[in-house]
């Protein structure tokens, strides 16, 4: 025999001056859900300024806190990308234009691909696996959303 519940609520109702869902941008919408993710993540704005890192993603990618990164360069907020030789390289402004999350907000698409990271210890770096997203508003790219992986 089925067996059906049914359940009433009261619908919900934004409070006065809360930005309807049209008027935000998704790079907004994206932050708040980055900032409190569990998994390693990173959005960057069409300007690669960080908009919002969660804290695993500031430890997989050795950035110290998310409050230290956000609102700066992602290359300029000490993230040190190496390359794969034996004796570590930092990596060239050519090669770092092809990392996942620059390469999304570039090419419009999906991008991935492996990263050699150094922490300050300067050991032979963490390699991680890097899947970006771009992000739109309006129909253009705003930004790029990024998860990582240890390998």
């Amino acid at each position: 025999m089925a067996h059906v519940e049914l359940s009433l609520s009261e619908v919900f109702v934004p409070a006065p001056g809360t930005p309807t869902e049209q008027e935000c941008d998704n790079v907004g919408q994206w932050s708040g859900a980055v900032s409190r993710a569990a998994e390693p993540c990173l959005l960057i704005d069409a300007d690669t300024t960080v908009v919002a890192i969660s804290s695993s993603g500031c430890e997989l990618l050795c950035l110290g806190a998310p409050e230290d990164v956000v609102g700066r360069p992602l290359l300029e907020g000490g993230l040190r990308l190496v390359d794969f030789t034996a004796v570590p390289n930092e990596l060239t402004e050519q090669d770092t234009d092809k990392i996942p999350p620059l390469l999304a907000l570039h090419s419009e698409r999906l991008a991935r691909g492996l990263l050699r990271v150094q922490g300050p210890d300067a050991d032979g770096g963490t390699t991680v696996d890097a899947i970006s997203t771009p992000v739109l508003t309006d129909g253009e790219v705003a930004g790029s959303l990024t998860f990582f992986a240890r390998v």
